[in-house]
C-alpha cells in the first residue's frame, strides 16, 4: 500500500466468490468511476462484470451477454448508466473514438475488459481488478484489486470492510444502500433469505486541524472520534431498558458494526409528526433523565468510553456555527471581534447557571430521522434509539427541545407544548420536587442554542460540503428559533440577533 495505490488480494475458490468481490466493489463505486478488469481467456473478467451489473441494477436474474462482438453494451440503472466494454478485438486507442466511447462513458461507470487495448488513454483514477487462474485446473481464481490515485483510499475501505463481512455469516447478502445523515457515516441494509442487518461503515475521523486551543473543531465539541462511543452508549441504553439496535459483529479499529435491523417506521408520516410516536420518545427522555447514571461505560475487555460534558467550550463553539457559517450564507459583513466578542459573552451568561444545573446524558440527535417506531414491543421500548454516539453529559433540556424543535419535520407550536408538558408531568411523578420553572428556561436557552447551531451547520453543509438539500430545513428551525427567543430570561440574546441576524435576513430577503 503505497500513497498512490491501494491494492487487495483475494482468493475465489468459486463463482460465489466472485459475486461477493463484485457486491464489495458495487457498494463503492459511483458515476464517472472507472473498473478495469484484465486477465487471461476464462479468468472471470465477464462473471465479475456480470455480477456486479446485477448487484447495481438490482435483478439477480438480469440477462447481461458478454460484449465481446458488440464491443460495448450499456444498461441504465436506477443509480446511472453502466457501460461495459471488451476491447479484445480493436486495434488500438484510435479505435475508441469510433465506438462513440467518449459520448457512452459519460456519467457513466465504466468497466472495460482487456484495458491494454486503450493504451495510456485511460484516467489515472480508476480500479484495476487482475484475475488469474488457479495453477491446478479447478474453478479457483485469484483477485488482485489495486485502486490508484484517488481509488486508493476508496479501495483501502473497500477492502476493510470485504475482510469484515467474510469474519461474518453475511459475507453473501445482498446490499443496498440506506441514506444516512450529514455526518462520514454510511449505512447498508444486507438481505440474505428474508432476514436483514445494518452495516454501519464509520472511519475513524482524520479532523486534526487546529480551530482553538490548538485543538480540531470535534475535540472541542466532542464529536466521537470512532465507534467506541456509540458501542458504549448502545449497551448501556439497552442496559437500561431502552430499546438499541443490537450489535451482532463488531470491528473497532477499524469502525464497522453489524447491527440489528429495527426497521424503518417512524415517528412521522406525510402529514407531519405522529403525535402518539413523540408523545412515547418524551416518555423515554423522562425515563432516562429519571435515572442516575454513570460517567464511564465499558466498551471491550480493557476499553472503557467516559462520556464528555456538553462543556462552555463546546456550547459556545456550536453557537458560533451561526457566525462564521449563516451569517456569510446571507450575504452580510464580517462582524467586528467586538461584536463576536458581545455574541460569545452573552452566551455566556446564559449557559453559566445550565452547567451548574442538573445533568444527564445527552444523545444529542433526539430527533425523527433517528427514530423508529417499534409496534410490537411496550412501553418505551417502542422507540428504537439510533444515534447516540455523539452523547454528552448535561442539561436534561437539551434533548427534549431537539425532539419537541424537530429540525427535519415541522413540530406545531401546540404540540411541542403538549410534548413538553407530558415529560414535566412524568418527571415530576418520579420526583415531586422537579424544578418546572427552571426547567422552562433551560428548554428555551437549549432550544435556543440548538436552533443556532444547526442554522450554522446547514448553511456549512451547503457552502462547504456541497449539499445544498439542507437549506430547505432552515425556514422551519428559524421560526424554531424565534419561539425560543421569545422566553424572557433571552431578551438581551434576541436583541444581538434583532442588530445583526433578523436584519441581515431581511437584507438578504431571506427572513422567514
Amino acid at each position: 500500500m503505497t500513497a498512490a495505490a491501494t491494492t487487495w488480494t483475494l482468493e475465489l475458490p468459486d463463482e460465489a466468490a466472485t459475486e461477493s468481490l463484485a457486491r464489495d466493489i458495487a457498494a463503492a463505486v459511483r458515476a464517472g468511476d472507472l473498473v478495469t478488469l484484465s486477465g487471461d481467456l476464462g479468468a472471470g473478467k465477464t462473471a465479475f462484470a456480470r455480477a456486479l451489473i446485477r448487484q447495481i441494477v438490482g435483478d439477480p436474474a438480469l440477462e447481461v451477454p458478454s460484449p465481446t462482438f458488440t464491443l460495448m453494451q450499456v444498461y441504465d440503472t436506477p443509480a446511472f448508466p453502466v457501460v461495459h466494454a471488451d476491447l479484445y478485438r480493436i486495434a488500438g486507442p484510435d479505435d475508441l473514438a469510433e465506438l462513440g466511447w467518449d459520448e457512452a462513458a459519460q456519467g457513466a461507470l465504466v468497466l472495460v475488459e482487456w484495458p491494454d487495448r486503450a493504451g495510456d488513454t485511460l484516467p489515472a483514477d480508476r480500479l484495476d481488478i487482475a484475475f488469474t487462474l488457479a495453477q491446478d485446473g479447478s474453478a479457483a481464481r485469484r483477485a488482485e484489486v489495486t485502486g490508484h490515485g484517488a481509488f486508493a483510499r476508496t479501495l483501502a475501505r473497500v477492502a476493510a470492510v470485504g475482510d469484515f463481512l467474510r469474519r461474518t455469516s453475511w459475507h453473501d447478502a445482498r446490499r443496498s444502500h440506506i441514506q444516512g445523515d450529514a455526518s462520514t457515516r454510511s449505512y447498508e441494509r444486507l438481505t440474505r433469505d428474508g432476514e436483514t442487518v445494518i452495516l454501519m461503515n464509520a472511519p475513524p475521523r482524520t479532523d486534526t486541524t487546529p480551530v482553538r486551543f490548538g485543538k480540531p473543531y470535534s475535540a472541542i465539541a466532542h464529536i466521537a472520534q470512532d465507534v467506541k462511543p456509540f458501542v458504549a452508549m448502545a449497551r448501556g441504553l439497552a442496559d437500561r431498558g431502552f430499546s438499541t439496535p443490537e450489535i451482532l459483529a463488531e470491528d473497532l479499529d477499524a469502525g464497522l458494526l453489524l447491527l440489528e435491523d429495527l426497521g424503518d417506521d417512524g415517528v412521522v408520516d406525510a402529514d407531519g409528526p405522529i403525535a402518539e410516536r413523540y408523545g412515547v420518545a418524551v416518555e423515554v427522555l423522562a425515563g432516562l433523565h429519571a435515572m442516575r447514571l454513570p460517567e464511564t461505560l465499558p466498551v471491550a475487555p480493557g476499553i472503557t468510553h467516559a462520556v464528555p460534558p456538553f462543556d462552555l467550550p463546546a456550547l459556545e463553539i456550536e453557537a458560533e456555527l451561526m457566525l462564521d457559517w449563516y451569517l456569510p450564507l446571507l450575504g452580510a459583513p464580517q462582524l467586528s471581534q467586538r461584536n463576536r466578542d458581545g455574541f460569545t459573552a452573552l452566551w455566556r451568561a446564559l449557559l453559566q447557571p445550565i452547567l451548574q444545573g442538573p445533568k444527564t446524558w445527552l444523545l444529542r440527535d433526539v430527533h425523527s430521522p433517528n427514530l423508529i417506531w417499534l409496534a410490537g414491543r411496550k412501553g418505551v421500548e417502542r422507540i428504537g434509539l439510533l444515534d447516540f454516539q455523539d452523547a454528552m453529559i448535561g442539561s436534561p433540556a437539551y434533548d427534549v427541545a431537539a425532539l419537541c424543535l424537530d429540525a427535519r419535520v415541522t413540530v406545531p407550536e401546540e404540540l411541542e407544548l403538549a410534548l413538553v408538558a407530558r415529560y414535566v408531568r412524568a418527571r415530576l411523578d418520579a420526583d415531586p420536587g422537579f424544578d418546572t420553572a427552571a426547567f422552562a428556561r433551560d428548554y428555551a436557552v437549549m432550544g435556543a442554542q440548538r436552533t443556532t447551531k444547526i442554522l450554522g451547520i446547514f448553511a456549512r453543509l451547503d457552502r462547504r460540503d456541497g449539499k445544498p438539500g439542507y437549506l430547505r430545513h432552515i425556514p422551519r428551525v428559524r421560526a424554531y428559533l424565534d419561539r425560543t427567543l421569545a422566553h424572557p430570561a433571552l431578551a438581551e440574546v434576541r436583541a444581538w440577533y434583532e442588530t445583526f441576524v433578523f436584519a441581515a435576513e431581511a437584507r438578504a430577503g431571506e427572513a422567514p
